[in-house]
């Protein structure tokens, strides 16, 4: 087994954090994304899309997306629980693991890709775009805050694959100007306790 990895990739850390969390240990091939090696030959044979990660198991099968390689680590380790304990608290996990990742994590990412100096190399930027997605990311944040309200993490009273979806996008598109604001004490006293666990470093 082996995970191709980049530390350019925030989906990539999303698996990292997440087996971190089971304390599964894959063996890690890096991709250089800044040299283009992700489009190269090579890496097309593993990932025809050119994204990282991906998941080359011992007989071949290749696992691509990030919530689908989770999900195969879930199942082989469902301990502990990252996507939900039953039928209702699978569809409740989903159902903010889908929000943080359309609502927070992609528009983050399109303002980043579109407006970050360092990614006009890899993009035809289109800056009005990235801008429009910075207004949405930052009214998402806002939104968040107020949903954090009474709770311990995203989801309810668990860590989750939520949680991990959430973290990866603010930490990492700080590169793009993203901050929690002053005002912002819920998602502020969130961010703190899920920097915390070990599996943040990952």
């Amino acid at each position: 087994m082996k995970l191709y990895d980049s530390t350019m990739a925030p989906n990539a850390r999303r698996v990292r954090i997440f087996l971190a969390e089971k304390g599964i240990e894959v063996p890690l091939a890096p991709i250089d994304i800044m040299a283009g090696e992700h489009k190269g030959a090579e890496y097309r044979k593993i990932a025809p899309n050119s994204r990282v990660p991906a998941l080359e198991l011992d007989d071949g099968t290749v696992i691509l997306e990030t919530m689908a390689i989770c999900r195969y680590f879930e199942g082989l380790q469902p301990d502990p629980p990252l996507m939900g304990v039953d039928t209702l608290d699978a569809a409740i996990v989903e159902m903010w693991q889908r929000r943080m990742e359309l609502e927070l994590f992609l528009p983050m990412g399109m303002a980043f890709r579109h407006t970050h100096p360092v990614m006009s190399a890899l993009e035809e930027q289109v800056p009005e775009f990235g801008e429009k997605q910075r207004t949405i990311a930052n009214q998402r944040l806002s939104l968040l805050d107020e949903e954090l309200a009474g709770k311990e993490f995203i989801a309810g009273d668990r860590y989750t694959v939520a949680d991990i979806t959430a973290l990866t996008a603010i930490d990492f598109f700080k590169l793009a100007g993203f901050e929690i604001k002053d005002d912002q004490k819920h998602l502020a006293a969130w961010h703190q306790a899920v920097s915390s666990r070990p599996s943040a470093a990952a």
